[in-house]
């Protein structure tokens, strides 16, 4: 049921300019998944254009039908929100496929000429949003193409300028990302390109700046006169399940630190943007990503700590090690688990630890960043007196709840006066509603309109990979000379307490 906040907030979001989206990958498993529920939802909620077409491209034979059925089929399994036959029925009749080739001028001229033809049929001109979700290893002939076509610089440098989603990975390491970055300024202007991480249409993701910047009582003492130290945890109970292959050739650094940590990273130290505009946003999380330090590879300083998970159980349910695991090979090195140790210089951040970890097969499904404040000063309620105080700390709970806690020490019912850990927090299902949009809604959203705030700039993707390239470096030359290991089901491996330790700190015990 739509609520009269709901209405008014619909009201103000103008509708994006008579748009064709075209899919590439459109038979694959992030069509079925996450895109087409993301624009059904979409759909529902009236903030799709009103002239909006849905074309499909993969080398998947398939007809116009077969994509509308498969389509459906996705909604009725992974929508939000039930298939409603009329709703579809309007989008369904502006969707078409188009069967061909990633390597192929030909198809793309094809292509091209079909959505010609549709700009005759509407009546008008319309602007394309072209989206990859394929394969990294297409990028580059897809880039090439769109632009031999045409397509790619169809009314550029005016409001109906084409416009590009490209998904993660971006890049294997500094170089990758450079040489990708090079072939899309070949064909794209830097405002056409919408480079995605789906981690920051999550609520709670956004909601960081909000909790920062909204609220007078947090941003002073948002610094490392405050602040103790912050911990970003990504943790996931699955294993690498089918996509064995893939991931041995990323690991948990590539495919979780490089890019969603990160993120977050940048988003809860950067600095005040001037304003809400897209640059200045982006321009900020540069500039801190910019100012981690180098990291420390070896010895007792080092700053990193890499881990496969053995065999053990989640919950009750026996699971296989890593090097059991499909298409693993028994000698690999490929880490599972990552944490690191950051120091960020400047004048925010000097001398406060950003702590991240990240890893499979870790006791429960976990994400949350923790900014842990300083103890009061010992002196009425000191470890003298007995008396033993839990820092303050704000935590923000991106999955599986999106939550915000506020811990903090209150007096415990008694005759003694002895403080005790209480905790203030919300739970966004229950303060909004359980029915919230995906992170893909508001990124597509988003993209459509040609607002690039949760997008990544090539600048930043290139300072990500500055920082953690050496280390995969490193880690390359030393095979499994430093690697740890950790029981699936556990809170990840011993020696990654040691980061923490130096400083006489401890990670959060999440799961309990």
């Amino acid at each position: 049921m739509t609520s009269l906040t709901d209405t008014i907030e619909r009201a103000r979001l103008p509708l994006a300019p008579p748009t064709a989206m075209i899919i590439f990958g459109a038979s694959g498993d992030l069509n079925s998944r996450k895109l087409g529920p993301a624009l059904y939802n979409l759909a529902l909620d009236g903030l799709l254009p009103e002239k909006f077409f849905l074309m499909g491209y993969g080398r998947q034979t398939l007809s116009k039908e077969g994509f509308q059925d498969q389509t459906a089929a996705a909604l009725r399994q992974f929508s939000r929100r039930p298939l409603d036959k009329t709703s579809w029925e309007k989008i369904a009749k502006n969707m078409s496929y188009h069967c061909g080739h990633y390597d192929s001028p030909e198809d793309f001229q094809t292509l091209a000429k079909r959505v010609h033809e549709l700009e005759t049929e509407v009546g008008e001109p319309l602007q394309l949003l072209f989206y990859l979700a394929t394969p990294p290893s297409v990028f580059k002939p897809i880039l090439k193409h769109l632009g031999s076509c045409g397509l790619a610089q169809q009314r550029r440098r005016t409001a109906l300028a084409s416009k590009i989603v490209i998904e993660k990975p971006f890049g294997r390491d500094l170089q990758s990302a450079l040489d990708l970055n090079r072939e899309i300024a070949v064909i794209f202007d830097e405002e056409q390109v919408f480079r995605i991480d789906h981690y920051l249409g999550k609520e709670t993701v956004q909601d960081l700046l909000v909790q920062r910047f909204a609220n007078a009582i947090f941003e002073p003492i948002w610094n490392r006169q405050y602040v103790e130290c912050v911990q970003i945890t990504v943790a996931e109970s699955m294993g690498v399940g089918s996509r064995g292959g893939y991931y041995d050739a990323s690991g948990a650094l590539r495919d979780m630190i490089q890019n969603h940590t990160l993120q977050l990273l940048s988003l809860i130290a950067m600095e005040p943007p001037v304003s809400l505009r897209p640059e200045d946003i982006r321009g900020e999380k540069v500039k801190l990503l910019n100012a981690i330090q180098p990291l420390h590879l070896t010895g007792q300083s080092s700053d990193v700590v890499r881990a496969q998970y053995l065999s053990g159980k989640i919950g009750e349910t026996p699971v296989p090690g890593y090097l059991e695991e499909e298409a693993i090979p028994l000698d690999s090195s490929t880490e599972t688990y990552a944490a690191l140790r950051l120091s960020i210089n400047n004048w925010r951040w000097k001398g406060v630890p950003f702590y991240l970890r990240s890893g499979k097969r870790l006791k429960e499904r976990i994400s949350e960043v923790a900014v842990q404040f300083k103890r009061p000063p010992g002196i009425l309620f000191g470890e003298g007196n007995q008396h033993s105080l839990a820092p303050n700390t704000m935590v923000m709970q991106i999955q599986p709840d999106e939550k915000v806690t506020l811990l903090l020490n209150s007096k415990k019912p008694g005759l003694e006066t002895r403080p005790r850990s209480v905790q203030l927090h919300y739970a966004y299902e229950t303060a909004f509603g359980s029915n919230t949009p995906e992170a893909y809604e508001r990124l597509i959203l988003d993209a459509l309109h040609g607002d690039s705030t949760l997008f990544i700039r090539s600048d930043e993707t290139e300072a990500a990979w500055r920082l953690v390239t050496p280390l995969l470096e490193h880690w390359q030359e030393q095979g499994k000379q430093d690697l740890s290991y950790y029981a699936a089901g556990s809170y990840g491996p011993d020696e990654a307490q040691q980061l923490l330790a130096v400083n006489n700190h401890e990670w959060r015990y999440l799961f309990d």
